[in-house]
């Protein structure tokens, strides 16, 4: 099984991108993740935000991979503590496909995305910046699947 993060939004900050190769490579034996980079919609004065949020999403659809169960992040999605989240991912494994996670642009999703997604999740209620929620996403999946291997980096 294979993961895939699509991610409205280009270029992260050095920070974002050095902690998420860390988690990436923390996850490769046990969930090889790769990132997918989606050209965000074009915003701005005089410009319609529902164009860009509908390019976006044709974008994302377009990134996934065949037959993956697609988790999207949503704020009103259904939220997890970390051990239910180690119970989904052992769910996920169970089912036999890959998996894709999804990171809307600043307006969150396409209604087309969220009609494909298989299911949503929250991090939480805040709002955090899209770049950061890669960082949390992949430490969050990696704390998931270190629960299920019994290694000790889950101590709470």
């Amino acid at each position: 099984m294979k993961a895939r993060l699509i991610a409205v939004g280009e270029h992260a900050p050095a920070w974002v991108a050095q902690g998420f190769s860390e988690y990436q490579k923390r996850l490769s034996h046990w969930l090889p993740l790769d990132l997918v980079e989606v050209e965000p919609g074009v915003r701005g004065k005089g410009r319609d935000t529902q164009r860009a949020m509908s390019d976006e999403g044709a974008r994302v659809l377009a990134a996934l991979p065949k037959n993956a169960h697609v988790v999207a992040l949503d704020g009103r999605g259904k939220m997890h503590s970390s051990e239910q989240l180690a119970v989904r991912l052992e769910h996920w494994r169970s089912q036999g496909r890959d998996l894709a996670f999804l990171i809307g642009g600043p307006e969150g999703h396409a209604p087309d995305v969220l009609q494909h997604a298989d299911e949503t999740w929250s991090l939480g209620p805040l709002t955090l910046p899209h770049m950061l929620v890669r960082l949390v996403l992949a430490e969050q999946v990696y704390r998931a699947a270190a629960l299920l291997a019994n290694h000790p980096y889950h101590r709470a």
